[in-house]
């Protein structure tokens, strides 16, 4: 295989992403499915009896190379999306969807590992490499190993289908979502919505030819909207496009024939497959397989603890609603409340109670001051220290895909390179929506049997979609992030040191591989805490005008306001996993329910503010039916109460310590127990081993105001 004239067949530094093209993709993955074929086709037919270094290293190495080459083309077509990208990907996709399907059910290859886990090896192998072992052959099962032939061509089908269906659910959000625009041109109808998002509306006018103010669908645009527009007309419009994305009023006909962006086809389509891959596997619904790979138990323990807490925020969710509807009736001439009048209202109601704004706060928030913040909390909790990998000599050039991305080196106490990783924060047409974390390598040590000792360094994304700088009146000006925007930072940041700062060797259980899907989210949701603490936040703001720190009083004020309608929040996040857990567990999708109904139902349940019936929630919910929240929705309420009662060991230390809750000997405890272990020891072990016990809900509800 040529590396030079293939960056994707490169695997000796960072990826070269300035050098990539659509049509270096096909020749790259046929190599690589071909070479992995031939090693492990080698691998099957070897007589001899199989041992990690003859047998499971190999296998592991040309995943790898497969995988971080795949990664890259993944990661391009989330964040430059194009049409020729697209095609390219979505031709490759149903061929690396049936070599993993394939792998997971190779008969000879699940001997292999059944016999290395009888073998006297095994009682010799490492605590990390006996759960990769442990783990294999849960996945072999999960695969299909264990079916007949017939059920296996079967399953490979569904496989490459669902494979198929979740990208075309992506593609249909991203197009639905770019298709929308609202040109306003007369000043009176864009009145409250602050001057740098109307400089950003006009700015994108002027760019197709037009005068006015021009608002889409993206976050950095319709949020603003929706919190501070005064023109309710304009609210309406744009949450009935928001919320309509990706349905049947995505159904048009133009000059290039129609276009239809429904979702709710493929969703029915997928529930459809999902079952019959479950029933295939010997389960009763694809829940109990989703959670075959998590710390939950079974589906009716996760309905449970969800209404367990749905019981006790619902009462504080009514509160908060009502609070709400009186407000908006006594102050803001709103006798009937609308969904798209909530975030306009809550806003209002949040500056007259609390005296400031979201956009007060966020005047003290600019990206040069954030990031190096962060990374001055960081640097304190866990003895490492971070820098621009501008700053630093490289064996080659650095390479990004687009001019805003940047790119970071972390290194140990002693000076070493630990690890390395990517910010691409602002939001653009090409970049799918949302916020997220993706490895680009992994942690793991080379070379050790034959005497070697070579640690790979592990590299990650952090994308998010956040306002871009503008320049206003000739002056440049940073990007500005709400204090919510920061939120988002923090926990995607959090993901990103689950990753890097791993100390386990073996590539399978390194960084966040092998973490329970329902415990990963422990180290993203436990850094959130810090952007309540004063301590943090004077190291990371300053006004973007006067150079003055956050002051005291607005701090106050923010923190007197931190579980502002929590209650409200945390039914909502509460009626989307339990509504995700029902689909998967007890949703006939051949039955005469419909999606649609079944979520009226969960909303009747534990909801407090019911949307109208045009409302396609279900189209856009990518968590699910994109990406790899299947039944697993409930994970972020789950982790949150493991990362809560994390974060009470900081709280309760605090009071001992000098550096408060940026205490370095708890720091360390939580790096070395649960960031450094990865995937290499049960989720709830790592928690034990660094809490002294198991987990227990109080923090979660003391921080979200719903204790006495």
């Amino acid at each position: 295989m040529n590396t030079s004239s293939n960056p994707l067949l490169d695997f000796s530094g960072l990826p070269r992403f300035s050098e990539i093209n659509p049509e270096h993709i096909t020749p790259a993955i046929e190599a690589l499915l071909n070479e992995n074929k031939a090693i492990i086709d080698e691998i099957r037919h070897d007589p001899q009896t199989p041992t990690w270094q003859s047998f499971v290293q190999p296998v592991v190495d040309a995943n790898e190379r497969l995988s971080r080459a795949w990664g890259q083309v993944s990661h391009l077509n989330a964040v430059m999306n194009t049409p020729e990208l697209r095609e390219i990907y979505n031709q490759n996709l149903p061929l690396i969807t049936q070599f993993y399907a394939e792998l997971s059910q190779d008969q000879r290859l699940f001997e292999k590992f059944k016999q290395l886990r009888a073998s006297k090896e095994y009682e010799t192998l490492s605590l990390a490499r006996k759960k990769i072992v442990d783990d294999e052959l849960r996945d072999f099962r999960l695969g299909g190993a264990e079916l007949s032939p017939e059920k296996k061509q079967r399953f490979l089908k569904i496989q490459e289908a669902l494979s198929e269906l979740s990208s075309k659910f992506n593609d249909n959000l991203l197009d639905a979502t770019n298709a929308f625009s609202l040109l306003i041109e007369n000043a009176e109808e864009v009145s409250g919505i602050p001057e740098d998002v109307l400089h950003t509306a006009r700015q994108m006018a002027e760019k197709d030819g037009r005068q006015g103010w021009k608002f889409t669908l993206h976050m950095p645009s319709y949020l603003p909207v929706q919190q501070y527009a005064d023109n309710r007309i304009l609210r309406e419009k744009m949450y009935h496009a928001f919320y309509t994305r990706a349905s049947e009023y995505n159904v048009t006909d133009d000059k290039n024939g129609e276009k239809n962006w429904d979702n709710m086809p493929l969703i029915n389509k997928i529930l459809e497959l999902r079952e019959e891959e479950a029933k295939l596997l010997g389960y009763k619904n694809y829940a109990e397989v989703s959670l075959a790979t998590k710390m939950a138990s079974s589906p009716q323990q996760v309905l449970d603890f969800l209404r367990e807490l749905a019981a006790k925020a619902k009462p504080y969710a009514k509160k908060d609603l009502q609070e709400l509807q009186q407000f908006a009736a006594e102050q803001l001439n709103l006798p009937k409340l609308e969904t798209w009048d909530i975030p306009y209202a809550s806003e209002k109601l949040r500056q007259a109670r609390y005296a400031f704004s979201d956009q007060e706060v966020k005047q003290y928030f600019p990206e040069n001051k954030v990031l190096p913040g962060m990374f001055k909390l960081v640097e304190k909790l866990y003895h490492i220290s971070i820098v621009p990998a501008d700053s630093v000599e490289l064996e080659h050039q650095i390479q990004y895909w687009h001019p805003d991305v940047k790119l970071f080196d972390i290194f140990d106490a002693g000076g070493s390179l630990i690890g390395r990783f990517y910010v691409d924060l602002y939001a653009r047409s090409t970049k799918r929506g949302g916020a997220w974390m993706d490895g680009a390598i992994s942690r793991r040590r080379i070379g050790c049997e034959q005497g070697g000792s070579v640690v790979q360094i592990p590299v990650a994304y952090l994308t998010c979609n956040f306002s871009a700088p503008v320049e206003i009146k000739g002056k440049p000006r940073p990007a500005l992030f709400t204090h919510n925007e920061v939120i988002v930072l923090f926990h995607e940041f959090g993901h990103g040191l689950h990753h890097l700062l791993t100390q386990v060797d073996d590539l399978n259980v390194s960084g966040i591989n092998g973490v329970e899907w329902d415990a990963v989210e422990l180290p993203s949701q436990f850094m959130e805490n810090f952007c309540w603490e004063w301590d943090v936040l004077t190291e990371m703001t300053q006004h973007v005008e006067t150079g003055e720190s956050l002051p005291r009083a607005l701090f106050d004020k923010m923190l007197a306001a931190k579980n502002f309608q929590s209650g409200m929040q945390m039914v909502r996040q509460i009626e989307f996993a339990l509504f995700d857990m029902h689909l998967h567990y007890d949703f006939n999708p051949h039955g005469d329910k419909t999606v649609l109904q079944l979520l009226d139902e969960v909303r009747s349940e534990v909801a407090v503010i019911i949307p109208p019936d045009y409302n396609r929630f279900p189209n856009s919910f990518a968590h699910i039916f994109g990406g790899g929240y299947a039944a697993g929705y409930y994970s972020y309420k789950w982790a949150e109460v493991l990362s809560a009662d994390a974060y009470g060991l900081f709280e309760e230390n605090a009071s001992s310590s000098i550096a408060g809750v940026m205490d370095a000997d708890t720091g360390s405890r939580f790096k070395q127990e649960i960031l450094a272990m990865g995937g290499s020891r049960p989720a709830l072990e790592s928690f034990v081993a660094f809490r002294g016990r198991e987990p227990q809900m109080d923090a979660l509800l003391r921080h979200n105001g719903m204790t006495a």
